[in-house]
């Protein structure tokens, strides 16, 4: 049996009391890889930043490994969130350090190990996602791709069971995007993490997800779910055959 580590029940999620999502619900399992997709403006970033406590839903719960997050305060609020970990499409690095100072820093600010095992951690991270010789370069020093590694390697300083990327492809070029796309997989395979990704790029959702979701505006909610191939041979919603059928036209035409 499959153990679900989020659990998104009747949300509804939006800014103030403006729903952009109304009575959402889904699950997400161990160690798969959960991509979620949808059209501009459909709230896939919403529903994000409510899955990682960034926004109060409207009403509804996010349950991380069966802890209420939504509920959750002080100490038990940070606790929850140490189980999870974030990288931003930017990267979100912080320009003064180096990239080792960055990956550390979560190491700093919730942990008390010593400094020496701290940096062992940090190293220990960077060679996961390839950067074992970058640790003292600048982020403004990193191409695109080693902007979207370091900032993985932070997510997963903490060592969370949960990482969430948020268009972790875009701006990258087909070769760094696979790259990209191959240590996701590795990561989920050999160390069990769940990721939740928000992401519009065809080559990636066909190259590492186990399920999906689609978000559409109108409907302010989720229009389907399944892995890949149920999602490309859906063609009872044109909002998804569209979506997974689009051709490339060229010369504008």
């Amino acid at each position: 049996m499959k153990e679900t580590v989020i659990k998104i029940v009747n949300l509804s999620a939006g800014y103030g009391r403006t729903p952009i999502l109304e009575n959402i619900g889904f699950d997400i399992f161990k160690g798969e890889i959960f991509i979620i997709i949808g059209g501009s403006g459909c709230g896939k970033s919403t529903l994000l930043k409510h899955m990682i406590g960034l926004l109060p839903p409207i009403s509804g719960r996010v349950l991380i490994q069966g802890e209420d997050l939504c509920l959750a305060a002080g100490d038990d609020r940070n606790r929850i969130l140490q189980k999870i970990g974030v990288a931003f499409q930017s990267g979100a690095l912080f320009g003064s350090m180096t990239v080792l100072e960055n990956i550390l820093l979560p190491l700093r600010e919730f942990t008390r190990l010593p400094a020496g095992m701290m940096e062992d951690i940090a190293w220990m991270k960077l060679k996961l996602v390839g950067l074992e010789k970058s640790g003292f370069l600048m982020p403004a020093e990193l191409s695109g791709g080693m902007k979207k590694r370091a900032a993985l390697a932070r997510a997963m300083a903490l060592d969370p069971s949960i990482i969430f990327l948020d268009e972790p492809s875009a701006g990258l070029d087909p070769v760094t995007s696979a790259g990209l796309d191959n240590l996701v997989k590795e990561l989920a395979a050999s160390l069990g993490i769940t990721f939740v990704i928000v992401t519009h790029e065809l080559a990636s959702i066909d190259a590492i997800a186990d399920r999906i979701i689609m978000l559409e505006k109108s409907a302010r909610g989720i229009i389907a779910e399944g892995t890949p191939d149920q999602m490309k041979n859906n063609t009872e919603n044109p909002h998804v055959h569209n979506f997974f059928n689009r051709k490339i036209h060229k010369g504008g035409k």
